[in-house]
């Protein structure tokens, strides 16, 4: 309701998980603190963007560190983890990178004729993303 992406819900979600949260009063809090959020959304963005790019810079390196995690040696591994990579700066937007991901995921193991059972559900985000790409 208020413009945030479901990757952000999914991001906020799994870090109350991690921090010990496990009922629905977890996400009752976090709701109530991102409301009072809303208070000081002004002072916030009274900061300029160039003040923020160290912060950035530090999350990039973070980021770019779980790299080395990748298989390397599977096109269908690495070339989805790629496009996600450098689509989620170049789009501004997490969501659109991990959905460019999921759509080339899919067209890797298409083209390539390799299947497996746990597929299935990649195939259908990848439609979706798809649909809300063809039809934006």
């Amino acid at each position: 309701m208020l413009g945030t992406s479901s990757t952000t819900s999914f991001i906020e979600s799994a870090a109350g998980v991690e921090a010990g949260g496990r009922s629905g009063l977890t996400a009752v809090v976090v709701g109530g603190l991102f409301l009072c959020c809303l208070f000081f959304a002004p002072l916030a963005q009274s900061i300029p963007a160039y003040a923020t790019s160290a912060a950035l810079l530090f999350v990039a390196c973070l980021m770019v560190s779980s790299l080395k995690e990748i298989n390397w040696t599977q096109i269908p591994e690495y070339v989805p983890a790629v496009v996600g990579a450098l689509a989620m700066p170049l789009t501004f937007s997490i969501a659109d990178g991990i959905g460019l991901a999921f759509i080339t995921y899919a067209f890797i193991r298409i083209g390539s004729f390799e299947f497996k059972a746990d597929d299935a559900a990649s195939f259908v985000i990848a439609g979706i993303f798809l649909l809300k790409y063809l039809l934006l």
